[in-house]
């Protein structure tokens, strides 16, 4: 439906559960994705497993939150594609430290974790639009998407620095959409994503037992979705695809919920 062909793209945290299908999504789409991450051996991994489906992926090693590493990573890029049209900050993370768990109040945080959280977090966005934005900048044309989080708008107990983090990109989404568009006119286009609850590897625990039935705490997040279920992360596809094509070419400075109605239900 909404067709990329020859466009160049970036993802950070592109061997990530999401940044991977995303990856995967724009690949088919017929866009060109560099997959950005720190571990060589994973984006390795990626960047192979879509150029052997047919699509065309290229492999770019640094850390978000490095200048250097990520200056090279663009100057990788461009000499391979010549151009940036799509760029996509996937990399984020937690930390136990930015946790509050069950037993501990908001005096046991600890707040080195928290820095490191909202650091890869936000920081770990701004950089990485900072130095490939440029090139957009340069083209007067491109579109950056973010991706945000339910923990962003609604207080999620228990993790306060991701929550912090992902709140900071909302705001930097629309600071951002603004900018540009005064700056550079229409062609540059900034929005977010926000998942709803996906399980992971760095979730199940939370969210499920060991038997397959939900914790306490997914079984509060089933029943605060109004479809009743805990979404997949190839559902963001479709969405990631619309706000990067010319379908969406009057929309900028938005947060899109892809979360089964749980950002709307009020628990009544």
């Amino acid at each position: 439906m909404f067709e990329l062909d020859g466009k160049v793209a970036v993802i950070t945290g592109g061997a990530g559960v999401l940044g991977s299908v995303i990856a995967e999504g724009l690949a088919k789409a017929g866009a060109k994705v560099a997959l950005l991450g720190r571990t060589k051996s994973s984006i390795d991994r990626k960047v192979k497993e879509i150029n052997y489906e047919g699509g065309h992926a290229l492999s770019l090693v640094s850390d978000v939150l490095d200048a250097v590493q990520l200056e090279k990573a663009k100057k990788k890029l461009i000499r391979k594609w010549g151009r940036l049209d799509i760029l996509i900050n996937c990399a984020g993370g937690n930390m136990k430290g930015a946790t509050i768990m069950p037993d501990q109040d908001f005096f046991d945080l600890d707040m080195e974790d928290f820095d490191k959280v909202a650091d890869l977090n936000l920081q770990g966005s701004v950089l990485p639009t900072k130095i490939m934005g440029s090139v957009m900048a340069k083209q007067k044309k491109g579109c950056i998407i973010n991706i945000s989080s339910m923990a962003s708008e609604r207080a999620i107990t228990r993790v306060v620095g991701y929550s912090a983090a992902k709140a900071g990109i909302d705001n930097f989404t629309k600071w951002l959409a603004v900018e540009m568009a005064h700056k550079y006119g229409e062609g540059i286009r900034v929005n977010a994503i926000a998942p709803g609850f996906y399980l992971a590897e760095q979730n199940r625990r939370l969210l499920m037992n060991e038997d397959g039935s939900y914790t306490d705490r997914g079984q509060t997040i089933i029943n605060n979705t109004p479809m009743q279920r805990l979404g997949k992360p190839e559902e963001l596809i479709s969405t990631a695809l619309w706000l990067c094509s010319e379908g969406s070419s009057f929309i900028t400075g938005i947060v899109v919920p892809v979360d089964g109605g749980f950002s709307a239900f009020s628990g009544v």
